[in-house]
């Protein structure tokens, strides 16, 4: 496709193709989340889908980012910078704007404050939802094709047949998107079964199927509940996503070039899930539930890499499926492919942190926290309006008592646990209750903290926190004291009182410096630390946790600067050791940096 074709012309939906000015085009599209790159090397990523064989990008639109709260809208104009980005680079468009995105997102892209009967007609959840379509189309509509623009396809709700039946709303949604000046084509996705594609179809609309193998099966399927209209995976799962604690993701070129080939034998269009996956900088990384197909079990927490193992790395290198995928896009392009661009800057060489300060959590939240609440019983992270972030509880257990079992009753997710000062477990929602007894009196502190909210199944929109109260010989513990810390109130430190280092192994938040030699793409390296969050002057870049299997952070070059850097790392459960050292040698557990190889 040439630069020439992009914002030119009228795209439609003929009886088998889809058409631009009537004539037959293919779709051959890779997703590509401008959230999780930054916009500093968006251009280096369309680039690299160009090179690779692909006329499309795909991006889906989280809401929760963009609306943290109601009514106060943040960077929306990213979008449509993205959209203009991808026309520069030659390609078209398709956009996922939800306002359900699953993505192994936080919620799967809904905001944590919305209410009512999520993904249905309820007008408590409809009236936040045409208020954010409102706002955010102003970026979509006017780079529509027909416009000038590279937009060709704009699709309703998400895979809404694996949730919910309920056709009034999904048709609210479509007419909203016409109403507010959506004059590209419409499609619905879903996967390749019959109550699938019945639940999550509209009439009218161009239906589109997602699968990672077996093409033929699921576009048989597809055909007999649309006999005509193009054939379109809309995604095609060249590889999959990674949570804490599994094993990394991972799935054989070959395989996935013959899985490609068959799909575009069979003369459909496709948009490889993920081309680039990217990161999930700042802790909006979702989860998924095991327990087979009620998807109502253990949590999976994603983690911070969503490099997905797309055939472009999450840091922006060719992969050997790169190579064989380009052979096959290769035989459906319209001409010879662009060449592959220079691969981005990498860190000129290591560098060690100095770690100069600490604050403990108790000071963190007293500087950066929201207010103080007290409650009878505990409230929730969604009542004390913390997305990402962590909630500490403090109840007094009256005496005398003799030691009786504490339990956090409805724990999500996991909780560090403090009896008059001193650490006394760990809670997890699978194991909430302290292995040893607490007698009374007593005062217990709870760090808890959010892992990543379910972004698939019935489980969307659960609350966190401490939902079901502190329970003690069975007993509620009543008189609950309550403070939030989001994760984003510590892009900024400002007034947060450190003091010096600690003794071993304290959690709170710690302050150092680097020097950064040749600026450029790196991994941050935290050996002993067991999990948290870290920031590079001021950008966070996600969770860390020494469960694994993720073992450190990206570092993308545009974050970096040429000499000192800031480094902020919070601990929440505990720090490496020997951070005191005062030796010629370099202390074992100081974070490090390391380019990112070639």
């Amino acid at each position: 496709m040439s630069e020439s074709r992009v914002g030119d012309g009228e795209f439609s939906v003929g009886d088998s193709d889809f058409l631009l000015d009537g004539r037959p085009v293919r779709l051959l599209s890779g997703a590509l989340h401008y959230f999780r790159v930054r916009e500093e090397q968006w251009g280096h990523r369309l680039a690299m889908l160009r090179a690779m064989g692909l006329n499309c990008v795909e991006t889906y639109v989280p809401w929760n980012l963009h609306e943290p709260r109601p009514g106060e809208f943040h960077e929306v104009g990213q979008l449509g910078r993205f959209l203009d980005a991808a026309r520069e680079a030659g390609l078209w468009a398709i956009v996922r704007p939800g306002p359900y995105i699953c993505a192994e997102w936080e919620n799967g892209g809904l905001p944590h404050w919305v209410t009512g009967e999520l993904r249905t007609r309820d007008e408590r959840f409809l009236q936040p939802v045409e208020r954010w379509f409102r706002h955010l189309l102003g970026e979509v509509v006017p780079r529509q094709i027909d416009r000038g623009g590279p937009v060709i396809m704009v699709q309703v709700e998400n895979e809404y047949g694996s949730y919910g039946t309920d056709q009034v709303y999904l048709r609210r949604l479509a007419d909203l998107l016409v109403a507010e000046g959506v004059t590209v084509p419409l499609c619905t996705t879903d996967g390749p079964e019959d109550h699938m594609l019945s639940g999550g179809s509209v009439p009218g609309l161009l239906a589109t199927v997602t699968f990672g193998s077996r093409a033929r099966e699921g576009f048989d399927v597809l055909r007999r509940h649309r006999p005509t209209g193009p054939l379109m995976c809309m995604e095609w799962w060249c590889g999959w996503f990674t949570y804490w604690g599994g094993e990394q993701a991972a799935r054989d070129a070959e395989d996935a070039a013959r899985s490609l080939r068959e799909i575009l034998e069979c003369g459909a269009s496709v948009n490889l899930y993920m081309a680039h996956g990217g990161t999930n900088f700042a802790g909006w990384a979702g989860a998924n539930r095991g327990g087979g197909v009620l998807h109502d079990g253990t949590l999976h927490p994603d983690v911070t890499s969503y490099d997905y193992d797309a055939p472009i790395d999450e840091y922006g290198r060719p992969t050997e499926k790169f190579w064989r995928l380009r052979e096959i896009l290769a035989e459906y392009a319209d001409g010879p492919l662009p060449d592959v661009p220079p691969l981005p800057a990498v860190l000129g060489e290591a560098a060690t942190a100095r770690l100069t300060a600490w604050a403990p959590l108790e000071d963190v939240l007293e500087a950066r926290g929201g207010p103080s609440v007290e409650a009878q019983l505990p409230p929730t992270f969604e009542d004390l309006d913390v997305d990402r972030g962590l909630v500490h509880y403090c109840v007094d257990i009256p005496g005398p008592r003799e030691p009786y079992p504490l339990l956090a009753r409805g724990l999500h997710d996991l909780a560090v646990v403090y009896v008059d000062g001193e650490r006394a477990g760990v809670l997890t929602e699978d194991d909430p209750q302290l292995k040893e007894p607490v007698a009374g009196p007593a005062r217990v502190e709870l760090w808890v903290e959010s892992l990543g909210r379910a972004n698939y199944g019935p489980r969307l929109g659960e609350p966190k926190g401490i939902t079901g109260g502190v329970l003690h010989e069975r007993a509620f513990v009543h008189g609950v004291r309550a403070r939030g810390l989001r994760v984003d109130a510590l892009d900024d430190v400002e007034g947060v009182p450190f003091r010096e280092l600690p003794e071993e192994g304290a959690p709170g938040l710690y302050r150092g410096t680097f020097e950064a030699r040749g600026a450029g793409d790196a991994l941050l390296e935290l050996p002993g630390w067991t999990r948290g969050f870290a920031w590079v002057n001021g950008f966070n870049l996600g969770r860390y946790w020494s469960v694994g299997p993720q073992n450190a952070l990206y570092v993308p070059g545009p974050v970096l600067r040429e000499g000192v850097n800031d480094l902020w790392v919070l601990e929440l459960q505990e720090a490496a050791g020997g951070l005191r050292k005062r030796t010629s040698s370099v202390p074992p557990g100081l974070p490090s940096l390391r380019p990112v190889s070639r």
